[in-house]
This record gives structure tokens, sequence and C-alpha cells, in this order.
């Protein structure tokens, strides 16, 4: 016998017991002064037993109403083990409920000591919960805000449409234009189909370092570039000198300018970085197209490879992109150099433009050395080599992939890298489907 049916039979054998002895008593009454007087005595037992019953099932639906621990009534027979029952599994219900309620308040301690907001929405994006860091972030409050959206309280464009786009790869950073002093820096968290997290960090102090170090940066390369001109300009006087310098002071003054053309690469990326990190560069939006850009690149291409490897351009895409053409130009041809950097003489080197669902792409497929997939999340880094030898040899500054990185991410696009060791890579420029202007689009413009 299982212990559900030993619970049943427990609460159910008393009962039965009772109306066998109301049963043997009606009997024996029967047998002693008649079988009338057996049935009116088991009639009216039965009844007064279904009063009972009755009364109980009342007072039961009563407390149901307001089912409290301390007015749990009391019972007789089956009913004294029932209202038992009823007593410990209430009793167990509120230590479990005052068990939740505890940890949920330690919770929301917990949340509200961290130094990031928190906030918490739902799918229309109307506030559930929010910590005190969150309310001085973004200058709401929870008691008078609970249930309203969010993007009506915040209306800074940006994070409005950052939390409408529903992308939430990338962090958003954005000063509030109710708080311009603070740069916040906000990341969404889905946890549940109908419910997400709006994080907020406040990364002014980071944003003000960072601010230093790119003007600093910036000026020491532009007091660099002048005596590195002169030393340039002199060198190239002492090389033109002819005959009158041996051939190790030649070689010597060779192996000078070339460093100095390295340093003078150096600083031009590094000031190149310094204008697209700059909040005061206006990015343009002119009109580039696409095919004779990939045949300009291909033409780089070839240059820099000096025949040694096989350039392949597809321009598959016709249409225009909207956005600086410097910037792209310089973007595009550092993942070309990259690829001829790195791609053993003999290779294959193919630029191709690709529809995507929801943009498209500038790839850069050779057949190099490749890159082994832990550095290829390290990448974009500045100055970060897979190789440092090699790199050297190659002339590479270490900004390249760093400076691509920034023109995409002013272009709202991205980075992304595939790659196998001793097989070759892929580098793709992706940009949005908003930075493409079709032919038929234009067509219609006009």
């Amino acid at each position: 016998m299982n212990e559900k049916l030993r619970r049943r039979v427990r609460v159910v054998l008393p009962a039965l017991l009772r109306l066998l002895l109301l049963a043997a008593v009606a009997v024996l009454l029967g047998e002693i002064f008649g079988v009338r007087a057996g049935l009116w005595f088991a009639v009216l037992s039965f009844a007064l037993l279904l009063a009972l019953h009755l009364a109980y099932l009342a007072v039961l639906g009563e407390w149901l109403e307001d089912p409290q621990l301390s007015s749990i009534p009391d019972g007789f027979g089956a009913w004294a083990e029932v209202f038992t029952r009823m007593y410990k599994a209430r009793r167990g219900s509120q230590q479990t409920e005052q068990r939740l309620s505890d940890n949920e308040q330690r919770f929301r301690r917990t949340i509200s000591a961290l130094p990031e907001g928190i906030v918490l929405v739902d799918a229309s994006l109307q506030i559930e919960w929010c910590n005190p860091v969150a309310e001085r972030h973004l200058r709401i409050e929870l008691r008078a805000d609970q249930g309203l959206r969010l993007t009506n309280l915040v209306r800074d464009p940006s994070f409005v449409a950052y939390l409408s786009a529903g992308h939430f790869a990338e962090a958003l950073l954005f000063r509030p234009l109710a708080n311009p002093a603070v740069a916040l820096e906000v990341t969404v968290i889905e946890f549940e189909p109908a419910r997400s997290i709006v994080i907020t960090r406040d990364v002014t102090q980071t944003e003000r370092v960072d601010a230093m170090r790119r003007d600093f940066v910036a000026n020491v390369s532009h007091e660099l570039r002048t005596p590195l001109t002169v030393v340039n300009g002199f060198l190239e006087t002492l090389l033109d000198s002819g005959p009158a310098l041996d051939e190790v002071r030649r070689r010597h003054l060779h192996l000078m300018q070339e460093q100095a053309a390295r340093m003078h690469r150096l600083i031009e990326d590094l000031l190149m970085l310094s204008r697209l990190e700059s909040q005061e560069s206006i990015l343009l939006d002119e009109p580039i197209d696409a095919p004779q850009l990939l045949h300009e690149l291909a033409d780089e291409a070839r240059a820099l490879s000096h025949g040694r490897h096989t350039i392949v351009a597809e321009p598959a895409l016709q249409a225009q992109l909207r956005g600086s053409r410097e910037e792209l130009r310089s973007a595009f041809g550092n993942l070309v150099s990259n690829a001829i950097r790195y791609t053993p003489g003999g290779g294959r080197i193919t630029l191709r433009w690709r529809h995507d669902t929801d943009g498209v792409r500038f790839e850069v497929e050779d057949t190099g050395i490749g890159v082994a997939p832990e550095h290829i999340p390290r990448l974009t880094e500045r100055f970060y080599r897979v190789d440092k030898s090699r790199s050297r040899e190659t002339g590479g500054t270490g900004l390249g992939l760093a400076i691509v990185k920034h023109v995409l991410l002013r272009h709202q696009g991205r980075i992304e890298v595939t790659s196998q060791l001793g097989r070759g890579s892929v580098f793709s420029a992706w940009l949005p489907r908003v930075r493409v202007v079709e032919p038929d689009t234009e067509r219609a413009a006009a």
C-alpha cells in the first residue's frame, strides 16, 4: 500500500467504522424492538450525520473565503483529520511564502546595492521595477513611473532607437538629455520571452580618460610629424648625393629612410584613429559607386602585389553606397593590404561585393597563412600582432584593423573574420541596408 492510499484510508476509515457501528446498533434494535424501530434509528442517525457533514462543509466554505491559519476550525471524526491536514498545509504554505518574500527582499536589496542601474521591463518596455542607481542615471522614479514605457520617459533619440531596434549585441553609449554631464553605457539582457533587463553603467570617468588619451596621442603625433618630415628630407638629400657615398653608408641611409617611412605611416594611422574617435568629426554622406571602388581597390592590390599574387575582382553589387568615400576606401584598402602582406607569393586574393539578408558585405578572401581562432577576437585591438616578427618584416603598423573597425562603426557596420591556419582567411566589412542605394531607388528618386 503506497503512501497516498494510506492517507486516504486514514481519513475514510473512522467514518466507515462509525457507519458500521450505527448499522450494527440499528440491526440490534430491530431484533429487540422490531424492524420498524431499527429503521427509524438508522434513518435518524444517518440524518444527523448528514447534517453534521453539511455544517462542517459550511464552516469549510466560510474559512476558504479568508483562509487564515489562526481561524482554521476544529472538527470531529474525519473532519478533525481534514482540518488538521489543512492546518499543516496552510502553515507550510505561509512558511514558504515568507521564505520567498525574504528572498525577494534580499534580492532587491542586493540589486539596489549594485553600482550599475537595473531596470526590469516587459515586452512593451513598460517599467516593472528599477533600482535607485537607475533612477539617478535615467531620471526616473519607480513609485511614479512604474507601468509606464521607458522610452516615453527617456526620450533621447539614440536610446529610443536602440531599445526599439531589438539588436543588443553591442552596447549603447550616450549622454542623457536630462543629465548631459554623465556618459552612460546601456546594455540589454533578454532573460524571458516577455521581459528584459536594461543595465546602465556610468562611464563618465572612463570617457574622460579616453578623451585625454586621444588628445595626447593626437598632439604627440602632430608634434612628431614635423621633425620626421625634416629627417626624411635630409635623408633624401644625402641619398641623392651620388657617388660621394660608399656602399656601407648608402645601405645605412636606406635603412634609416625605411624606418622613417614606417614611423610616418604609424603617425598617419594614429592621426586617422584620433579623427575617427573624435566626436567632433562629422561623417560625410556622399554617394559612392561600389563597383568603381572595387576596381580601384583591385588596381591598388595589383600595384602592392608586384605580380606575386593573382588578384580577382567580383563586382556583383551594382549599387551606390552612402557614407564617407575616403574613410571606406581607407578601411577596405587596409583589408586588401593585409591580405597581400600575409599571403605568400603565388597565392590568390579575391575582392567581392556580396548581398546579405540585411545589408551588403565587402569581402577580401585570401589563401594566406590564416589566423588561429584564439587570435580572431583581438585582431581589431591597437598594436595587436599575431606574429610580431612577420609584422615588422612586412611593414605593418598594427593599427590597420583598428581603423577598419572604427570606420565601420561610424557607418553602423562591423567587421567579421573567418580563418583557417594554412588555408587562408575571409575578412568581411558588413554595412547595413540603409547605407545602400539600389539603382531602382535612384531612378524612383529622380
